[in-house]
């Protein structure tokens, strides 16, 4: 089994704190992330490292210069005491394809919603993705991203540490296995705790989150 998850698209580590949690990164691995954009009206910003290839790496925290959201914040946030990888986002060539065959594989990645951002210099992002809400609990399975025509996150200049390898945990790893097989994807699971664990090469090294 690869060490790296086919179709990876992106990680996603969120975090109460995103300040904090980006100067952390910058100092275990001499890396700095740069800043993606602002989700407007969800309440969260991001930074992005490239991972290498078509993915990256996504740090999401709360956005202290927008209001408070009427909803929660994506991805827990509001619920998390401490940065943690809460989940991870694949992306297939054909975005209605994929979800109808991992429907016909017995699961459901549920609706499509569409998305935007704008970059630090102004530049408006649109992409597609199934609502993760409908995702397995663990945040072991991925959900479906589909960058349409806008330029993919690694398609800017973004700092990079290569991936090495993404692992996981779950109390029973049989459970997980055929749900991503459904999605055409795999992810290295061990018993244990529902955890996802990712590790990056960078200037000083190895260096696992």
């Amino acid at each position: 089994m690869s060490r790296i998850p086919p179709l990876l698209d992106h990680l996603v580590l969120a975090t109460p704190d995103l300040t904090a949690t980006v100067a952390d990164f910058a100092r275990r691995t001499g890396v700095t992330p740069a800043p993606g954009g602002v989700h407007v009206g969800l309440g969260t910003r991001n930074h992005l490292v490239s991972l290498g290839g078509r993915s990256y790496l996504e740090i999401i925290g709360p956005d202290p210069e927008q209001p408070e959201p009427v909803e929660l914040r994506p991805f827990g946030v509001d619920r998390l005491t401490g940065a943690r990888t809460v989940t991870w986002a694949i992306s297939a060539p054909d975005l209605e394809a994929a979800i109808n065959g991992a429907r016909e594989g017995g699961y459901d990645p549920g609706p499509v919603h569409p998305m935007s951002r704008r970059t630090p210099d102004g530049t408006l992002l649109r992409w597609r993705l199934t609502d993760s809400g409908t995702a397995h609990p663990s945040g072991l399975v991925p959900f479906l991203i589909d960058w349409g025509e806008s330029v993919h996150p690694t398609g800017t200049d973004l700092p990079v540490t290569p991936l090495l390898e993404v692992a996981a945990t779950a109390p029973d790893p049989e459970q997980v296995r055929p749900v991503l097989s459904a999605l055409g994807t795999e992810l290295t699971v061990s018993e244990g705790p529902f955890a996802i664990s990712f590790t990056v090469s960078t200037p000083r090294g190895p260096v696992t989150f």
